[in-house]
């Protein structure tokens, strides 16, 4: 599990490998990650975009940015919370992500909230490190 807290707006992020949606032999990885996010603040706040950088063990980048998350721009009231899962595949065996989410205040103030990095690995870069 990965935690940051920007103005009061808490991510966690549990990152886990999908072995069943992988094909090591094809040089294809991938994890599937969930996100909480808390709104721990007095205001009511709305996810409206997210940028992405996303790494692998070669040290390729890649960036990705977008309007909300999974289809949604969820509005999160005082004490609310939001959670979904998404995927992303990589072309080694470890990896990493990294990011911010957009944000928009009731009052209309936009502003940016860490995503902690987090760490992609698989059991084959386990095996590669010992």
């Amino acid at each position: 599990m990965y935690r940051a807290v920007t103005r009061n707006i808490e991510v966690i992020v549990t990152p886990r490998f999908a072995e069943d949606r992988s094909s090591p032999e094809n040089n294809y990885f991938f994890w599937a990650y969930t996100i909480s996010i808390t709104n721990n603040s007095p205001e009511t706040v709305q996810l409206k975009t997210r940028h992405w950088r996303i790494t692998d063990a070669t040290g390729r980048r890649q960036e990705v940015r977008g309007a909300g998350v999974v289809g949604e721009e969820p509005v999160l009231k005082a004490g609310e919370a939001f959670e979904y899962t998404s995927g992303v595949p990589l072309q080694t065996p470890s990896g990493f992500m990294v990011g911010t989410y957009g944000m928009v205040s009731a009052s209309g103030e936009h502003f940016d909230i860490e995503v902690p990095a987090f760490s992609l690995d698989s059991a084959q870069a386990k095996r590669t490190l010992n």
